[in-house]
Formats: structure tokens, sequence, C-alpha cells
């Protein structure tokens, strides 16, 4: 008898429906072939442990299984609950007419028990476009399938329920969630706040333009100073991501098995940390059978690079095209994936090798060569794509020992967000501009013109602090984003100045 089931592959963010073929006839012996991986082959021996302890068993008879499409290349264990269900079915241990109206995927232990499985977002994405009736599967992915409006979801704990489902019309308990509900409460509480950041208020300044602009930033300063602090505070300041952006990010999570505890759609911006010692593979992405690398894991978050310098100049350099093209694409000789990677890049780095540069008092101190081959690892073209340079000095007692609050996260994003609005109506007629971050040469002449005072303001700063040509557009669009800020139309004097003080690395003295 042959019974067709349904199951799902994931290639980069997008699943592709899997047609699962039993035929049971006579003969003896198991044959699985559609270009499964060991994961799958394997899949026998725990299918039929599962089975045995449910009270079923695996049929002595010839069993063909085959996987289509059989020339796409299907991996990992979240086929088994798809394939004992078809085993079942063709050898008429239960009657199952209605069960190509469903997708059904999970892993299974040797007791029947269901282990969750990845990518049960853009699972549950292309079971509704395909027209399924519901989706099966372990109830730990349940509530991040349920996202999905419009598609019946049952998160299942146990063969035995699915078996009941539909051998006796045991009806299985649905999973329904207000994914508005939920991801707009979620927005008021985040977990890092700047309230916590005692003294720092030009950084806090800092971080606030950066947010505002989605400009790339870099934090110069001693161990201490509180980079890390104020670099983890970011995304609670960033404008609350749209429902668009949280699915985008939550299927890009989904398809590692990166989602949070409880599930559901990601509210909150992403933050990754990498440490220094990564390989670029592991940044960008790919491997034998690509996967998202930390640049797509914080899509639409915070991409941030601790001790900037210690990392492998390979690994900075392969960050350079994605930085500008907002997507990675990662291609092999079969087959070409592409990530999403619009991120926001937050750096930071100590002024010196051994920590404390310009300080009198400093315990260690670097030789102008030791300096030079430190700063020489950060290359010009990855410079070039950080808008914003800023030093950070220790905070003093008086400062640490205050007992008053700063000014709360959720007051500055207010500010941010009004920013953001009037950058969105700006560029809504250009396709890749979202925010002043993006803009190019040609948006720069148009939405950054100065008057005579301000051109001239410019100039002297370029030539008394011997800034670079590189340093003049960044200028233009940090003083954008600083007027946006004061919500006024025209770039004046106390922007452009307030922008020259944020480029320290241009400057004479720093990267020769």
């Amino acid at each position: 008898m042959l019974v067709k089931v349904f199951g799902s592959a994931v290639f980069g963010v997008e699943a592709t429906t899997i047609t699962v073929e039993v035929n049971v006839d006579k003969g003896i012996g198991y044959h699985l072939v559609g270009l499964p991986d060991n994961a799958i082959r394997e899949s026998s021996y725990r299918i039929a442990a599962a089975l045995q302890n449910n009270k079923y068993k695996l049929p002595g008879k010839k069993i063909t299984i085959n996987m289509a499409p059989a020339d796409l290349r299907k991996e990992g264990s979240a086929y088994d609950l798809t394939l004992a269900l078809g085993i079942l079915s063709a050898s008429s241990q239960i009657k199952a007419e209605n069960i190509s109206d469903y997708l059904i995927m999970g892993e299974l232990s040797l007791d029947g028990s269901l282990q969750p499985i990845k990518g049960a977002l853009p699972i549950a994405i292309k079971a509704k476009e395909e027209g399924f009736k519901g989706f099966i599967l372990p109830k730990q992915n349940a509530t991040e399938a349920a996202i999905v409006n419009g598609l019946e979801v049952y998160g299942v704990e146990n063969i035995t329920e699915v078996i009941n489902f539909f051998d006796k019309g045991e009806a299985l308990t649905r999973t329904e969630i207000d994914t508005r509900k939920q991801f707009y409460e979620n927005l008021e509480h985040p977990e890092f706040d700047f309230a916590d950041v005692k003294g720092q208020e030009s950084i806090k300044r800092c971080m606030e333009i950066a947010a505002a602009g989605g400009h790339n930033i870099i934090l110069i300063g001693p161990p201490g100073s509180g980079k890390t602090m104020l670099a983890k505070r970011l995304p609670s300041i960033l404008p609350p991501m749209t429902l668009h952006e949280a699915l985008e990010t939550t299927k890009i999570h989904s398809v590692v098995g990166r989602t949070s505890n409880l599930g559901g759609l990601m509210a909150e911006r992403p933050f990754r940390s990498p440490h220094h010692t990564i390989s670029d593979v592991a940044l960008v992405g790919g491997g034998q059978y690509p996967q998202p690398g930390e640049i797509s894991m914080s899509h639409n978050g915070v991409l941030f690079l601790d001790e900037l310098p210690e990392f492998k100049r390979s690994v900075l350099e392969v960050m350079r095209q994605p930085l500008e093209d907002r997507e990675v694409t990662i291609s092999r000789a079969k087959f070409t994936v592409t990530y999403p990677s619009s991120f926001m890049l937050v750096a930071s780095m100590n002024p010196s090798p051994g920590g404390y540069f310009n300080d009198p008092d400093a315990p260690v101190t670097s030789s102008p060569a030791e300096m030079q081959r430190y700063l020489s690892k950060i290359s010009g073209p990855l410079l070039d794509r950080i808008d914003i340079h800023i030093e950070v000095t220790p905070v003093p007692f008086d400062k640490l020992s205050e007992e008053r609050k700063g000014e709360s996260s959720v007051v500055i994003r207010e500010r941010v967000t009004k920013a953001r609005q009037l950058q969105t109506n700006r560029f809504k007629n250009l396709k890749n501009v979202h925010y002043n971050a993006q803009m190019g040469v040609k948006q720069i002449r148009e939405f950054c013109k100065l008057d005579e005072a301000s051109k001239q303001l410019l100039k002297t700063a370029m030539e008394r602090l011997n800034l670079s040509a590189r340093a003049y557009d960044r200028i233009l669009k940090v003083s954008r984003t600083i007027a946006d800020l004061e919500n006024s139309e025209k770039i004046i004097g106390k922007h452009i100045s307030e922008a020259i003080q944020y480029r320290s690395l241009d400057r004479d003295g720093w990267l020769g």
C-alpha cells in the first residue's frame, strides 16, 4: 500500500515542502531514498524502538520510502515522526484518511516522546502558503509556529497523541497566540536600561545619535571605562521593531534553532557579541550546508565586536561587503543561499595594546611601534564604514557613587523613534535608503546642504585637525542625524561642530 505524508526542508530562510512516499510490499528490507543524510538514515532504529514501546511495530515487509523531490538534499532528525506515521498508515496498523491535510515534523525519542526541531516558523509560513489545514510538531516549537495566523498548529508530546488523532479521532490541543498582543507587551521593558549607566552623558548622547541615524560606531577607551556596558544597552534605545522586522528576525533565529525559550515572536532587537577568536565562516555564515552567521543573527539589531584589533584581519575584511549590501550571499556548486544582514555595527577597542594611551599614571605604556602595529590591524576600508568614533574616559568616583538615576532607555527611544520617522518620510521614494547612515553621495548632496558659515566651519576643522577626505561625508551624515533629533530641517553650525567631535580616529596621531 502507498501512502503520502508531508514534511518540510529549510534552505536559507525559506522552507520547501517534502513529500514522503511510503510503500509497503511483499518481501523484506528497508529502503530510504531521496538524498537523506546520516541522521535520517539512522531514523529506522529510533522509529522501530519508539513504535515497539508504544505497542506498534515496524512491519517485517519490504518498506520503500522516497523523499521527493529526490534531488534535494534532506538533513536532520526532524523527519522521524513523518516517516513513522507514513509506515503505520501504509502497513494498515492505523487508519489515517486525512493525513495528507497536515504537515508533520518531529524528532522521536526511543520512548515515543518528541524532541524540538529547527526552522518551525519558516515551515509554518510555507504550510499556510501551500494550503495545508494544520501543522503537527513538538510542543516546544508550537508557540513559534503559532505566530502564523490561519494555520491550525498542534503541539504534541508523544507519538501516541498523533496516532490517536488520526486513528481514533481524539482531538489534539490547538496552540493559539495573539501575535500582536504578545509583541507589543514585550516592547516596554528592556532588560538593559540606560538608567543604570552612571555619568558618561556625552557617550550616551553619542549612542542616541548612532541609534537615530543607524550609524556604525566605535568606542575607544581604557579597560573598565564602560564600553561594553554602553554597547549592551544600545538595542533598548533603537526604534521598536515593526511586526514585519520581528517576523524576519525570528525566522533567521528559528532556522538556527535559537529562538527564545518562550518561543513566539522576537520583540527585542537582537544583540550579538561574538568572541574575537571567531572564524570568518562563523561570522558571515557558510559551512558545507550553509547556516546563518553572526551578522545574520544580528539582522535588525546590533553586532558588537569587543576588542576590535584582536579579531583576525581576514574576519574583519569579509564583513565589508555585507556592511554595504545589507545581505550576504553564500554560493555552493549546486545552490546559492542569501541571508539578510542589515545590522548596526558597534565596535570597541583599547587605545593601545597596554590599554592606557596618553595616560601619565598608566601602569603599562606602549612604544610607538607597538601602537602602530596594534592600530594597523583595522583596515582603512573597514573604518570607512564606521561613521562615529568616540573616546570613552573612565567614570570618576563621585559619579559612580551617585544615587540619582540617569535618563531611562524608554525616554531616549521616543526621541530616536521621532528622528527615524522624519528619515522614513524623507527617503520614502528611495528603495534601498531608510535612514541617514544608508545615504550615498547623491543623497548627501541633496539632503545635507550647508549654508556659507557652516561650510567655512567644516573647511577650517578639516584643515586644523587634518581630517581625511573620508571624514567629510561621514560628518555630513552625522550632522543630518543631529539636526533630525532637534527636528531641524536645515543643518547649522552647531550640528556640524558636534559631528566633527565624533571623528577621533581620523585625526593625525591616531591612524598614521
